[in-house]
């Protein structure tokens, strides 16, 4: 005979970008592997695919390669929450006086942060926009390893806008144009117009929390927890 299966609780969360509801279950050993391996790496690719390994793993009906970053994030940071405790312990360095400082933090405290403007609509003119979806976490990747290639900055960008409204009843979708068609398209929008993407973005939501602290010449510090550095620190 088998040893018998724990049942593990369920819980609920909304997917911010979305606003798609979706149930979750806490971590396992498996999972807690998984996030030990992926921190220990120090590798960005390692961290990501940690964090896509354990989403699946624990998130019910969820398509881990369409989300944004920051709803990986999100997620992640709500199962570790109900897996383990609230407070995440750790250590800094101070950058002044190189002092290891013991620092912890709520995380539920750490809250999503969009900037007041940020917009995912870009208008072109009067009538029409333009409506820009999240890049998902293998694009973001793409994107961070990439900030000396505009081609590939620029390829991203293109890939994330999803339609074109005109009137505000005709939509024209990118997925019904060939590669050619949207550049071409692309290559006949204002300088303002790429900005205003461009800025997209730099503004895209993120987990932010800032934590202070006392160095020992009696200095007061900020540490800011910020995206994935708050499940690997």
């Amino acid at each position: 005979m088998g040893l018998p299966k724990i049942d593990l609780p369920l819980f609920e969360l909304e997917i911010p970008s979305t606003k798609k509801k979706v149930k979750y279950r806490p971590f396992t050993v498996k999972e807690e592997k998984i996030l030990l391996i992926a921190k220990e790496s120090k590798d960005v690719d390692q961290m990501v695919l940690g964090i896509k390994q354990i989403v699946n793993n624990c998130v019910q009906k969820v398509d881990v390669e369409k989300l944004a970053m920051f709803d990986l994030e999100y997620i992640l940071i709500n199962i570790r929450a109900k897996s383990v405790d609230n407070e995440l312990a750790f250590t800094i360095k101070d950058p002044d006086t190189e002092e290891r400082i013991e620092l912890s933090v709520d995380i539920n405290d750490i809250k999503l942060s969009t900037p007041e403007k940020h917009t995912n609509r870009i208008r072109l003119s009067d009538t029409t926009s333009l409506l820009l979806r999240y890049p998902t976490i293998n694009e973001l990747n793409i994107l961070m390893g990439a900030k000396s290639n505009k081609e590939t900055l620029f390829e991203i960008m293109i890939r994330c806008i999803e339609s074109m409204i005109v009137e505000e009843d005709q939509v024209y979708k990118m997925s019904d144009y060939s590669e050619d068609e949207i550049i071409d398209f692309i290559d006949g929008l204002t300088a303002n117009a790429i900005q205003n993407i461009h800025n997209f973005f730099e503004t895209m939501p993120r987990l932010r929390h800032e934590v202070k602290y006392v160095n020992n010449k009696g200095a007061n510090k900020t540490f800011v927890v910020e995206g994935m550095e708050t499940f690997f620190i």
